[in-house]
């Protein structure tokens, strides 16, 4: 749900360079109007419409292994190893949970119903591979050429893609477009954390059920994989050093915690992992430390899988070659509100640019814009204000706007007021359902006509809810 901003003057035109700057048309090299570097979200949606308006467009991608490797094939992490296989499996955990609420509506259903992992996992990455085949036939369709190519910069107009069995590329475009995303991080402070963990890069395309599982990290990423986890009968255990789903209002987050806790899910609060290692018989020990008490632990688990945060992928693409600034903290690429780097004609949209929420939807619209303005059909520039998000937890939390603490630390407490209400879904209501953590929240401001700055919904279908008050609050 991303609104365009108009800016009135922003256009860009096209420059047909001759083959000593750098552009298309060299001898040795191909060259295109537009190249885009990153075959996700952002990246195809830009490419496939500045081909539609008529630009000579060509796209390289290249799936750098997991370090249990792991690869997939074009469409990004949504649709690889993101969005789409967490929301296949997360609705596997929901039917789960819908077979034990079928006897009271009156089905005659077994009382221990057994969930096939195998079966489950080849039905998503089944799908995921239709997904990347379709997204190849897109680009033929419009003419954009796809390389499968890890690509770097030589000069600020033209890099060298190499195949993964060594043959070089030299392509030139008069505009480049990075779109290459991140990738999970790893703990590599952590003895045994490579050679024995894996993270959301791997688990939805183990073959295998992961068994019961240690996942480290609060983000969102470790608390959507350990409620379907737990949602599929699977022993979960989430380590949690400081605060969960940080940067999210941190009432809501209490309440998903509590209700995964009440529905199965373990939580090791205020620790971190120091060790891993393999023992005899296949298992995993590891050795934690409790920061408040300083005591350790030790624990054996099947599966690690670290949740720790994602880093960009800029660090192979030479941009110091081309002179593209990044962020020294984040590695991220900086640009402007039009998606421009330091380098004038190269741009960097979705997750590895500084600033821009790491959400598929916003990243295919910000392509698209930027896109129109390269080809001079349009001035819009993306907006970023009011962008909604879900958690698919298992009780799924949908927000759009500001938390209660941005909006106090924002306007001030005095100037802020709360609406809130527990509520029972309707369809709790025969199964006997808990509801205690189904809530919902406004945060406006307290002068009339008291502007809604965000609104919190934590529920059934939380993402399909926030997307119509979205609307509202745009």
């Amino acid at each position: 749900m991303a609104a365009a901003l108009r800016a009135p003057g922003v256009r860009f035109q096209w420059r047909i360079r001759a083959a000593a700057g750098g552009a298309r048309g060299a001898a040795g090299r191909q060259g295109y109007d537009l190249l885009v570097i990153g075959g996700g979200s952002g990246g195809l949606a830009c490419a496939k419409e500045a081909a539609q308006l008529g630009k000579k467009v060509a796209v390289v991608d290249y799936v750098e292994p997991s370090p249990r490797g792991t690869r997939w094939g074009l469409g990004g992490t949504c649709v690889n190893v993101g969005c789409i296989p967490k929301k296949l499996m997360h609705q596997a955990a929901l039917l789960g949970g819908m077979i034990r609420d079928a006897p009271h509506y009156g089905w005659e259903v077994p009382p221990l119903v057994p969930h096939d992992w195998r079966k489950m996992a080849e039905a998503v990455q089944n799908h995921v591979k239709s997904l990347n085949w379709g997204h190849r036939v897109q680009l033929q369709d419009r003419k954009v050429k796809y390389f499968n190519i890890k690509a770097s910069f030589v000069n600020e107009h033209m890099v060298c893609g190499v195949t993964k069995d060594g043959k070089e590329t030299l392509l030139s475009a008069e505009h480049i477009v990075i779109a290459t995303g991140g990738r999970p991080r790893y703990p590599t402070h952590i003895e045994g954390a490579l050679e024995y963990g894996i993270t959301s890069d791997d688990i939805f395309w183990l073959k295998e059920s992961p068994g019961k599982t240690l996942v480290v990290g609060a983000s969102y990423v470790a608390l959507e994989c350990a409620g379907f986890l737990t949602g599929l009968g699977l022993d979960a255990t989430v380590m949690v050093r400081s605060i969960p789903l940080r940067g999210f209002d941190q009432q809501m987050s209490s309440l998903v915690t509590e209700y995964m806790a009440s529905h199965g899910t373990r939580f090791l609060r205020g620790c971190t992992p120091s060790r891993v290692g393999r023992l005899p018989d296949g298992q995993l020990q590891v050795t934690w430390e409790d920061l408040a008490s300083g005591k350790k632990d030790v624990g054996t688990f099947d599966t690690v899988l670290w949740a720790i945060g994602r880093v960009p992928e800029t660090r192979s693409l030479h941009l110091e070659n081309a002179g593209v600034n990044t962020h020294p903290n984040s590695q991220k690429i900086l640009v402007d509100a039009g998606e421009a780097t330091s380098v004038p004609h190269i741009y960097a949209i979705g997750d590895v640019a500084e600033g821009r929420p790491e959400l598929t939807p916003p990243a295919v619209m910000a392509g698209k814009l930027l896109a129109r303005r390269l080809c001079g059909q349009s001035s819009d520039l993306m907006d970023y204000d009011n962008v909604p998000t879900t958690v698919f937890t298992p009780l799924e939390y949908g927000c759009v706007g500001l938390s209660e603490e941005e909006a106090v630390a924002r306007h001030g407490e005095e100037h802020v007021e709360v609406y809130h209400a527990y509520y029972k879904p309707l369809e709790f209501t025969v199964a006997e359902r808990d509801a205690s953590q189904c809530y919902i929240k406004m945060v406006c401001l307290r002068e009339p006509p008291q502007l809604v700055l965000g609104l919190h919904f934590l529920g059934p279908n939380a993402g399909e809810v926030t997307q119509g008050f979205a609307l509202g609050i745009k």
